[in-house]
Parts: C-alpha cells; structure tokens; sequence
C-alpha cells in the first residue's frame, strides 16, 4: 500500500479543477466551476468542482470523490494507477512500498494472472464441447453475446487445468478457488462439466466464476468461494459490462442470476448487474448508487423472488438519499427476467418496467403481506415492522414521506408514529438562531450531533481546535453518528492540515465512506467560512455539556444531600449559568 502521508502530500498539492479541466470543458460560478458531467449525458450543467474543498459532485447522476476518484472512475484506472498518474504531473516520486505491502500486491496479481489465464482456458474449451453450446443456444445467447460475457465451458474431468497451468501443484491455483485438495493431499478441479461464467471486478480483471452445471446435477450453480480478491458481499456480476450502459441510461437494473444480466443485456438492457449468490447488501447499493440516480430491482415471480425484493428493500434504505430513486418489478409466479424476454421479448420487459412499483409503495406493500390491516393487531404488527426499517434511514425527507405512507395504511396520524419512533426530519444549517435552551429529545440531540460531523467533514482544520471537546463528549460512545464523529477527529487530526476531498479520501475504507461522501458532496454549493463553523461548533458543543450537567444536576438533587453533594451541585449550578450564556453568544446550532 502506498503511504497515507505521501497521498496527502499529494492532493494537498494537486489541483482538482486542473486535473477534471483536461477533461471537462470548466466554468467559474462563483466559488466554484461548473460543467457538463463526463458520467451522464446532460445539457444543463450539474457537475461542480470545488476549489477549496478538492471535490467535486454531480447533482445529475450523483458522482463526486477527490481527483483520485475521478481519474478512476472517468479514466477506469486503478487506485495505484491513479496515484502515479497524479504524481507524475507534480513531480511527485511515489515512495516504494514497505515489503509486506509488496508481498501483498504481488499474491494478489498473481491471484488475478491465475484467473484470468483459467477464464482463457475455459473459453477455449467452450469451442471444444458441443453439450454446452447447444446448452447456450437453447437459451437463446448469441455468439456475439457469449464472447462479450466471455463465457466458457470447464471439461467433465478431475483435472483438466493441467493443460492451462506449467505446474498444477502451484498453491495459487488453491488460494485462488480453482482447485481443491481433498483427501491425502490429492488435488481436483473445483470446476468440472459446467459453463463458466467469469466474475470481473469494475477495472475488468477476472476475480472469481460462476459455473452451471449442463444435467440435473446439484448443486445447478457453484461460484468460487471467497478468496484474497473475490468477495461475493461486495462485488456485482456484469457491473464491469454494464457500467457505460448505467452512465448513458442513467439507471442499473439488478437481477438475480448471470443469465438473467446476459438474456437482458442482449435484449439491449445493457444496465443490468446480479448478486453473487447472496442477498442484495447496502454495499452492494451504496456502490451503485454512486453511479446512476436509479435503482431497479427485478427479482423472479415466486416466493424467494419476493423475499429477495424485500431483503434489497432493506439493503437500499440505509443508503438511499432523497435525491435517488429505488424501484421494484413484480414479475408473474413463476417468471424470470430470462423467461420473460425469451418468451416476450423486450417489449415485455419493458412493460414490466414501466410498471415498476416505486420503493415507497414496496415498503408498505411488502409489510402488509399476509396481513389483515382491517384488524387493529395487524395495524399494530405492520407498525412493529416498519419502525426497525425507518430507524436504518438517514433523518431527510424520504423517511418524512414513507412515515405518511404508513401512517395512511395503519390508519394512524403521522405525528403518532413519529411520537412512538422517536423520529424528527433532520434540519440543514437554517439562518435562524437556535434556543439557549438545550435539547430535551434524542432526535434534537442527533440532529445537533449531524450538524458537527457535517462541520469537522467541511473544515477539518476545526477537529484540532476542538480536541478537548469532541474527546470528552464523544470518546467511547457507541451510535453511529458517535463513531463517525470521532473517525472523523481522529483521521484530521492525525493527517494535519487538509481539504474535505483529502479527508474524504483518506476515510475511503471507512464503512461511514459514503456517509462522508455524501456530505461533502451536499456541502458544495452551501455558503460558508471557517469562522462562522467555528462559532457553529462552540455553542454546539456548550449545548450537549448542559445537557450533560443539567443531567447531573437532577441526580443529584434527587438523591439525600450531603456536603459533598451539596459543593458538587453548587459547582455544576455556576457551570450552567456560563454555558446558558455561550449559545446565545455564539448564535447558530
């Protein structure tokens, strides 16, 4: 890995708008420059780059990082690959990596070479195996289709790589999936008698398979296991296919299976991606929702399609801001994606996706299911259900909504719901000042809390000046924005002076990553200094110590005095008489 210090360094002293403007045609609008996002087919500019923050966004299609990212996404360079590139055109030396770093870079190129030369292998066998090409033309798949998915075909054999590989006791081919030891040390194909589908990561390099079995053998799908470079929570097959389509159709459809990407994708459908043998996660969403605005999930018309409908309904609203759309085809019992272009071709398809049922009518539908919601205990069920569902949801408006939307079904007000939930929409930076007073609800002490993180993401130069602050009210706590705050503290503080892209960058394998993203992305076009945040920040954080002493204070005095009791009350008395004063000093938060 290359140093954290160095890529610092490095964006400190690279130039955002210099690195986008080689590519995108730049204007000044104020304290930004604006253009026409390179991701997304637009003609009303929505790409903005930030000067002061090294960051860029599009609020069209949603894309944003640092000059890193964009090399990456715009130019499909790796991170490294992004890097030297970068300190190439400052006359930056990349320093060498330590040995371990080097060891770990080596086992995973090796990993991919031993991939990449199997998945040749298996495509030529393709050509050699009359089963699986009528296999795949009973399917429907084209010639032209199978070489664009670069299908393959593994002989029915215990050990057929020893025609791909110089030594087949090479320990590579084990660590990479492709070949299992079993009793005795006696070494065999994982692989044998199926059509293979290649796994490919977003750059392109082979990272895993799928295989299907041609007769009724079982298991019918095998996929590689998991491996130093295969992970099947966070990868999606077809998205290295599929990501020019996403860009251009500005929405990703997911699927269940390889054949239902491939059938779509030669229906012209080319936006589609399917998860490895395993549900849907936020990951998964959160990455392809970095891409395009739309998600459209097509599951099969049958009860595990349903159930999968319902676990992706879980997986996007963590994610999902007000500014994306999820949807979901229902599709007849009994059909797939692949069936139903088969048999309808693509205007069948398409109609289903015309009809495709928006997330906000899938989250009441899906919790109604089997419910009699004339019935007040299966009111009260489907209420019980959504409350886990909506707490997972960022406090924006898209929670607002579904909570009306539930609120209508359960035949229960709105204001009840959000009473019983705890919920409160979350409020961005108004003008107005805040009450001395402090919070009294969670929900006020959340939306407070938000507020910093958003501060400390914005100038990070702020998390050295609150130290002493932030470790005492936030240190050892355990809620997420909690933790993110001090991830947050911790990363600025230990990487010195930086802008949000740096920061953001240097938090890219967070598991808050998106989060981060999505507030320096947010935070763009907000007007703003470092001496108004500053200001924000103070009264903010005299606020939650009065909360803090004000709790101590009724402690105490519910308990029977004693002298010490008594100096311990007379001091916190005289602390809140100072920290009233500060908000109404400081004004904002």
């Amino acid at each position: 890995m290359i140093p954290r210090g160095f890529i610092q360094d490095l964006l400190a002293r690279v130039d955002v708008v210099d690195v986008i403007g080689r590519y995108v045609a730049l204007k000044k609008a104020g304290q930004n420059y604006v253009g026409l996002c390179p991701f997304h087919g637009e003609k009303t500019p929505s790409f903005t780059v930030s000067p002061s923050k090294q960051f860029f966004h599009c609020f069209g299609c949603g894309a944003h990082g640092s000059a890193i990212g964009f090399l990456m996404d715009h130019r499909g360079l790796a991170y490294t690959e992004a890097i030297r590139e970068l300190a190439q055109q400052v006359g930056m030396q990349v320093p060498e990596d330590s040995g371990s770093d080097r060891e770990g870079a080596t086992r995973v190129r090796g990993l991919t070479e031993v991939l990449e030369r199997a998945g040749d292998y298996y495509r030529r066998k393709l050509r050699d195996a009359p089963a699986a090409i009528e296999y795949l033309k009973r399917r429907g798949l084209t010639g032209p289709t199978a070489a664009r998915f670069a299908i393959g075909y593994a002989p029915d054999a215990w050990q057929p790589l020893r025609e791909a590989f110089d030594t087949y006791e090479d320990p590579r081919l084990v660590e990479a999936g492709l070949v299992i030891v079993g009793d005795e040390g006696k070494r065999y194909d994982r692989f044998r008698g199926r059509v293979m589908f290649p796994i490919r990561n977003r750059r392109g390099a082979v990272i895993g398979f799928g295989a299907r079995v041609l007769d009724g053998g079982e298991p019918k799908y095998l996929n590689s296991p998991e491996t130093p470079v295969f992970h099947k929570g966070r990868e999606l097959y077809g998205l290295f296919e599929a990501q020019e389509a996403i860009r251009k159709h500005q929405r990703v459809i997911v699927c269940e299976g390889y054949m239902d990407v491939i059938q779509l994708a030669q229906a012209g459908f080319e936006e589609c991606v399917a998860a490895l043998g395993t549900a849907i996660t936020a990951q998964h969403v959160g990455a392809l929702l970095r891409l395009t605005d739309q998600v459209i999930f097509a599951f099969d018309g049958d009860a595990a399609g349903r159930k999968a409908a319902r676990r992706a309904l879980e997986a996007t609203l963590p994610v999902i801001a007000d500014t994306k759309r999820a949807s979901f085809v229902l599709l007849p019992e009994g059909e797939d994606p692949d069936s139903l272009v088969r048999s309808g071709g693509a205007a069948a398809f398409e109609d289903h996706l015309a009809r495709a049922m928006p997330l906000s009518r899938w989250f009441v539908a899906s919790l109604a299911d089997g419910k009699d919601l004339e019935q007040a205990e299966d009111r009260a069920a489907l209420i019980a259900q959504a409350k886990p569902l909506l707490a997972s949801m960022p406090p924006a408006a898209l929670r607002m909504q579904l909570v009306r939307e539930l609120a209508e079904a359960a035949r229960t007000p709105s204001a009840d719901l959000e009473s019983l939930f705890g919920l409160k929409p979350w409020r961005r930076l108004p003008d107005a000042r805040r009450p001395a007073n402090p919070p009294r609800h969670s929900a006020e002490v959340e939306d407070l809390k938000a507020r910093i993180l958003q501060h400390l993401v914005a100038y990070p130069d702020l998390a050295r000046e609150f130290n002493a602050q932030i470790a005492a009210e936030f240190a050892g706590a355990q809620q997420p924005i909690d933790r993110q705050i001090v991830e947050v503290w911790r990363t600025a503080t230990l990487v010195g002076s930086t802008s949000p892209g740096a920061l953001v960058e240097a938090l890219a394998d967070s598991e808050f990553a998106d989060i981060y993203r999505e507030i320096s992305g947010r935070d763009l076009l907000l007007e703003g200094d470092a001496s108004a945040a500053r200001e924000d920040l103070r009264a903010g954080f005299a606020t939650l110590e009065l909360r803090r002493v004000e709790n101590e204070l009724a402690e105490l005095v519910r308990e029977p005095l004693t002298p010490e009791s008594r100096e311990r009350i007379r001091e916190l008395s005289e602390r809140r008489v100072r920290l009233k004063e500060t908000p109404r000093r400081a004004g904002s938060i």
